[in-house]
């Protein structure tokens, strides 16, 4: 007979781990989505995940455990999963930043929902952008793997050994770096090109406020440059991560 408690019990133990991983994940955390939405998000995706870990909460709802420390281990590999997974998205707002400041719109800022605060215009674009990408891509399906796979790695009612976790998000860090300078790489010799040529026509004309009249000149090439790598940089930046997920052991 069904034992409607123990099964809510098992189910809350599910939804506290997923619930946190997706509070912080990109795109299920962002502010502009309603907070009912997320919610259902979250709820939804907690009955397809304790169908495939239920004899695991079931026994952990049914032992000597306290519940308010399961439910807290729960939490805290949760948002360790989803905190590494935004860590290697911010990837393409690191690109986004440097984007800008080649470009000479580095004070241009808008608001971002998802940074909580106010980001450069072109860092904006990018996100949005490789936002859509990702989720075309079916890199969201990552996510949710990894999510799945984490219950074999850190059996439910464990905490994460934090060794591990520190290791973990210094080699994600150093991968969001990678990810981020090989993006901008093409906006980086650019910017080089453009401010080496800049102080050489300053040397030979130091009379001309050289910086003012060509301002206009290095926005329109910025701008151009960054539409016609913006497709590669996307793409490019959707692999990596899809990679960098892969080859971080999550999945």
């Amino acid at each position: 007979m069904l034992d409607a408690p123990l099964e809510f019990t098992a189910w809350l133990i599910v939804f506290a781990r997923v619930g946190a991983m997706a509070m912080v994940l990109p795109g299920f955390s962002e502010d502009a989505l309603p907070g009912r939405v997320r919610l259902l998000l979250g709820i939804g995706l907690s009955i397809g995940v304790a169908g495939m870990v239920h004899a695991r909460a079931v026994a952990t709802a049914r032992g000597d455990a306290g519940l308010i420390a399961v439910l807290l281990a729960e939490l805290l590999t949760g948002l360790a999963l989803g905190l590494i997974v935004r860590l290697l998205y911010q990837a393409i707002n690191l690109f986004g930043g440097i984007a800008s400041m080649q470009v000479g719109l580095g004070s241009t800022l808008v608001v971002d929902p998802a940074q909580g605060g106010q980001v450069p215009l072109l860092g904006r674009i990018a996100a949005l952008a490789a936002l859509i990408t990702c989720f075309a891509a079916q890199l969201h399906h990552l996510w949710i793997g990894a999510l799945l796979h984490s219950y074999v790695t850190f059996p439910i009612g464990g905490t994460p050994p934090p060794a591990d976790l520190a290791r973990l998000a210094v080699s994600c860090a150093g991968a969001t770096m990678r990810i981020a300078l090989s993006l901008s790489a093409p906006l980086l010799l650019y910017g080089i090109a453009f401010n080496v040529a800049l102080g050489l026509a300053g040397r030979m004309a130091p009379m001309l406020q050289l910086f003012f009249i060509t301002q206009p000149l290095n926005l329109l090439l910025g701008l151009a440059l960054f539409a016609t790598t913006s497709g590669v940089v996307i793409t490019g930046f959707t692999a990596a991560m899809g990679g960098a997920l892969r080859g971080s052991g999550l999945i």
